[in-house]
């Protein structure tokens, strides 16, 4: 009897142990952006603005909790070599953290999606008139996407990432908030070309040799009262002038001559 009591007492135990344990949940899958920028080869500059102003860690902490995903435009770093030079640093801090939440859309975009969406796009920078906006439009039949600030206009490269929640898009250049940065300048004029005048007067100096930077050219002599009679009576006073000393020598040589006969 106690044989049987024990057996009963190990089935449920036995059973037990021919049941395989339950597999785990998958662990979520993690979306490392520093990680995208460095496998793509050509984003330093995009790396150090990240990490000093803080914001990678802010979309790290995004991507983990986001329902709709994320967006990013990624300036390579010939994009950044391109600006003017003393534009990084002429910002404040905040507002180099403005400048690369201007880069971030707070919702997942594909190619595809790009096509149907309705402008002006909302990106996660922020200023004293709300929400700075880009401005994304496709060409018909092309895969060609260009993002628009009200500054400059920037099609979008190569596609780093398209695993939701992220998506990362290289671009060629840097986006600047037309809040920061004005709009667009208005090319300068063409200069007026020179006068025919002009051009010859440069033409007969450089026979003699190429012009100081800062030297004044000579202007021709101005005509007397009598107009164009002036080069006429200049040549007139100079044969007066050589006809005088004419006379002068002839009679200084009759004075010697009367001399010696004398």
């Amino acid at each position: 009897m106690a044989s049987h009591t024990t057996l009963i007492l190990l089935l449920p135990l036995l059973a037990a142990a021919d049941v395989a344990p339950a597999p785990a949940p998958p662990a979520a899958q993690t979306i490392n952006l520093t990680g995208i920028l460095e496998k793509g080869g050509q984003y330093n500059t995009l790396l150090r603005l990240l990490n000093a102003t803080r914001v990678g860690e802010q979309l790290g902490s995004q991507l983990k909790t986001t329902y709709d995903g994320l967006t990013f435009f990624a300036p390579t770093d010939a994009a950044f070599a391109a600006l003017r030079p003393g534009t990084l640093n002429g910002l404040s801090d905040q507002e180099q953290v403005q400048l690369v939440l201007y880069h971030v859309l707070p919702r997942y975009y594909t190619l595809a999606t790009f096509q149907t969406a309705s402008n002006p796009l909302r990106t996660q920078a922020t200023g004293p008139a709300g929400v700075y906006t880009v401005n994304v439009t496709t060409t018909t039949g092309q895969s060609l996407v260009n993002v628009s600030t009200g500054v400059a206009a920037v099609p979008l490269g190569t596609t780093l990432s398209a695993d939701f929640p992220l998506a990362v898009y290289s671009v060629d250049g840097v986006l600047l908030p037309e809040q920061m940065f004005g709009k667009a300048k208005a090319p300068a004029p063409a200069a007026a070309p020179a006068s025919a005048a002009g051009k010859g007067a440069n033409k007969e100096h450089k026979k003699g040799g190429a012009m100081p930077k800062n030297e004044v050219a000579a202007t021709a002599p101005t005509a007397g009262a009598g107009g164009e009679d002036s080069d006429d009576s200049a040549t007139t006073n100079a044969a007066a002038v050589a006809g005088a000393a004419g006379v002068v020598w002839t009679a200084a040589l009759v004075g010697i001559a009367n001399l010696v006969i004398a």
